[in-house]
């Protein structure tokens, strides 16, 4: 489980650099991304220490400029949404989102040269869907399926399905599970937690 939710973290947070021009179609909001991801990571070897620390500064910033991480939040909280006050959702959606940055960060040093093919879209009103095949070296393909909703005149990613399975609703059952047998509190220190031993590493 804990390497299929890596698999579809990576997934999700590949597309993730640069800024959404307004013509763009969710594909090539999707393609491009991950062209770029790729040719920042080619440019910037992990050779020294700033170099790694600056290389991480712009993959987050990137992935905060795309995806919609309240939007995500909101979907993996799902019924407990709704109970939570303001200042509650603030610093979940602030936890969930560095959770995922954290997990792309370590799996994008291991990228290994996979091809990426794009093999369709589907747009309904306000909301869309880009599907793709990740291609491996021993050339298996893992299919991965983007979902992106319209904010002004962009598209945004929210979920990832990596070989069917969703990113958000594969975190929704984990934390659904601890707040039923726990708290909503004891969640939010189990993000807590985990943040703090990242940054001590």
């Amino acid at each position: 489980m804990r390497r299929l939710l890596m698999t579809m973290t990576a997934a999700l947070l590949l597309c993730a650099t640069a800024t959404a021009a307004p013509a763009m179609t969710p594909t090539e909001t999707v393609k491009s991304r991950v062209e770029a991801a790729l040719q920042n990571l080619s440019r910037s070897p992990a050779a020294t220490a700033a170099s790694v620390d600056q290389r991480r500064a712009e993959l987050r910033r990137a992935a905060d400029s795309l995806f919609d991480f309240t939007e995500m939040g909101r979907r993996a909280l799902g019924r407990h949404w709704a109970g939570r006050t303001p200042a509650e959702r603030e610093e979940f959606v602030k936890l969930f989102t560095d959770l995922i940055a954290r997990s792309y960060i370590g799996k994008i040093d291991h990228y290994a040269g996979e091809t990426i093919a794009y093999t369709g879209e589907r747009i309904d009103g306000d909301e869309a869907s880009v599907q793709s095949r990740v291609v491996t070296a021993k050339g298996s393909q893992i299919p991965v399926e983007y979902r992106l909703h319209r904010i002004n005149d962009g598209w945004s990613a929210y979920d990832v399905f990596v070989e069917n399975v969703s990113l958000v609703g594969t975190y929704r059952s984990q934390f659904d599970r601890i707040i039923r047998s726990e708290s909503f509190a004891a969640l939010l220190q189990r993000l807590r937690d985990k943040g703090r031993v990242a940054e001590a590493r």
